[in-house]
């Protein structure tokens, strides 16, 4: 393996996971008890909707086992910090965002191995190799949880450090996302170009499906405007890092981590465009709803 799967890809997350921890207090974990219904209805389209939905959409594309794990591995991966950029910039409920985030990297140190090896036993890649082990599903947690959990340290014990350095993380962690998509497509250059027609599709199938479900779902349950978007994102973006990390060194894997790669670059674009979507479809049913009377945040000038 490269230096870049070893030791780059590790350390990217690792930057990435600990300014999330930076931007965390236990009051996010706290908050999802205030909106139940938002979090339970977010939490049911992440962990088990878009699983079901992607198994579909594997087997439809009739995607080899490899790239068929691989796309299993990434709806199975939590939403990336990403979505709390794109919650803001589309006037979501960010705070939502952060709390939902927070909630799903706990879960998904137990839910992506166990989504992981039923696809590995159902597709068997490996030729009966078993997956995510008890020893790799270790890995997994301290790629994860461990990082944030410094974080929030950091946010205690030196609350005007993390402050400060919120938004310089921030803009760190998307650029760290670019460069490392940017590595893992650059490594598996040859095995991308075979496989990016197929990929590609299916990948942008799958997030504007994850989008769409992120928001109308919550919206069917009467869950607040800002609220759904922010789950729309929190569902529609998915931490590809996670899940190109895991594959590649974790499972040493860089056809596994391609459904990812490819995922991360459209991604951008498709969450963009959905973002202005909703926005302007919202300002529209807000401004018709109320024609008279004070501007409350709804209805606010979109961003530009």
């Amino acid at each position: 393996m490269s230096a870049l799967t070893t030791i780059g890809l590790p350390v990217a997350l690792g930057i990435i996971m600990f300014g999330l921890g930076m931007s965390l207090t236990p009051g996010d974990f706290t908050r999802v008890l205030k909106q139940p219904k938002a979090v339970i209805v977010a939490l049911l389209c992440q962990l088990v909707l878009l699983p079901l939905i992607c198994f579909g959409l594997v087997l439809a594309f009739q995607l080899p086992p490899v790239l068929a794990v691989g796309m299993m591995m990434l709806a199975a991966s939590p939403g990336g910090t990403t979505a709390n950029l794109y919650s803001h910039l589309f006037r979501g409920d960010v705070a939502l965002n952060i709390s939902l985030t927070a909630v799903n990297s706990v879960i998904a140190v137990f839910t992506l191995p166990v989504i992981t090896n039923l696809a590995i036993l159902y597709f068997n890649p490996f030729d009966d190799q078993l997956g995510l082990q008890w020893a790799k599903t270790i890995e997994v947690f301290a790629i994860v949880l461990l990082p944030v959990a410094l974080g929030m340290i950091v946010r205690r014990f030196w609350p005007r450090f993390a402050t400060a350095m919120n938004k310089p993380v921030r803009i760190a962690s998307v650029v760290i996302l670019v460069v490392v998509i940017v590595g893992a497509v650059a490594q598996s250059w040859a095995l991308l170009l075979e496989n990016f027609g197929r990929l590609s599709l299916i990948t942008i199938v799958f997030c504007l499906i994850s989008l769409t479900i992120g928001y109308f779902a919550p919206r069917l349950a009467k869950v607040g405007r800002r609220q759904s978007i922010a789950s729309s994102f929190e569902i529609g973006i998915h931490n590809a890092t996670l899940a190109i990390v895991i594959a590649q060194t974790v499972l040493g894997s860089v056809e596994l981590s391609l459904p990812a790669a490819v995922y991360g670059v459209l991604m951008f674009f498709i969450a963009f465009a959905f973002g202005f979507l909703i926005r302007d479809r919202s300002t529209r049913v807000d401004a018709a709803a109320e024609p008279t009377g004070p501007v409350d945040d709804a209805a606010e000038p979109a961003p530009r």
